[in-house]
């Protein structure tokens, strides 16, 4: 077990140097199982920590080529982690994304009844005429919908730098590294020419 491999572990996740070399052991000496490891424990810190108030942060901000731009509001527990570079990072990470991708809602709890209902309206009409029995046809549109999700809210977003991950995931991450409740609150974006 190099320490080359350890310090290159502990930057990439933040965890510890004891943390790392348990999962470099459990792992056989394996970079990407003991990545894989480290990532899961940052999701269930993730977790124990969501319950915490997250009242600081920053207001994230990304321009593109003077069309597209967006502000996103960013919060964790202090502001001394709020100032971090890190922090920074993740935030303007967060708005090249929105820019990007072009999230409509933050996470599926936020997207409207009403959206989703019209969602499953197009979805039905586009399979009508498919000879499948109705308990198919109805996992074909749960799957749709999923889908939607995974596009229109920026948690279930594949992360543009990194397609091994989502836009949770990150957030999860930064949060076993900075060891703090991280959320994105709310984006806004705007690109010229485009709607009100």
């Amino acid at each position: 077990m190099s320490t080359e491999l350890i310090t290159k572990l502990r930057r990439e996740t933040g965890a510890g140097v004891v943390d790392v070399k348990k999962a470099l052991d459990e792992s056989e000496g394996d970079y990407d199982k003991a990545l894989e490891e480290l990532r899961k424990r940052g999701a269930a810190v993730a977790q124990k920590k969501a319950g915490r108030t997250a009242g600081e942060g920053v207001i994230a901000h990304y321009i593109h080529m003077n069309r597209i731009g967006v502000l996103v509001e960013l919060n964790c527990e202090t502001d001394f982690v709020a100032r971090t570079e890190d922090f920074q990072t993740l935030g303007k990470d967060i708005a090249m994304q929105v820019a990007s991708m072009g999230a409509r809602y933050v996470r599926p709890d936020d997207v409207p009844e009403e959206v989703i209902a019209k969602e499953r309206e197009i979805y039905a009409a586009q399979l009508e005429g498919e000879n499948k029995p109705a308990d198919v046809l109805e996992k074909i549109l749960d799957g749709k919908i999923a889908k939607f999700y995974d596009e229109a809210c920026l948690v279930n977003q594949t992360f543009f730098k990194n397609e091994d991950q989502t836009i949770q995931q990150l957030v999860e991450e930064a949060v076993g590294k900075m060891g703090e409740n991280i959320q994105i609150r709310r984006f806004s974006r705007l690109e010229l020419g485009g709607d009100v």
